[in-house]
């Protein structure tokens, strides 16, 4: 799977770090953070651009606007899952 070559997607440990966190919750706000149990984040020049947040019963995503539809929903749906 080909991302921009400053994008890199990665699957931190839990709980999130602060501001990790704040990230996820800016880019997914109705997923409860507190019941995670998978969480991938696409990165860009140090900034969160895309998340994908899993808990039982549910997942979200969201990726910021300007870089949508760049291979990104995708990567971050594998890693979740991986």
């Amino acid at each position: 799977m080909e991302l921009p070559a400053r994008v890199r997607v990665t699957r931190p440990p839990l709980p999130l770090a602060p501001a990790l966190r704040g990230a996820a919750e800016r880019l997914c706000p109705q997923a409860p953070l507190e019941r995670l149990e998978a969480v991938a984040l696409a990165i860009a020049g140090g900034n969160v651009i895309g998340a994908h947040l899993k808990w039982p019963g549910g997942e979200q995503q969201g990726v910021e606007t300007g870089w949508r539809g760049r291979g990104i929903e995708e990567a971050l749906t594998a890693t979740v899952q991986g």
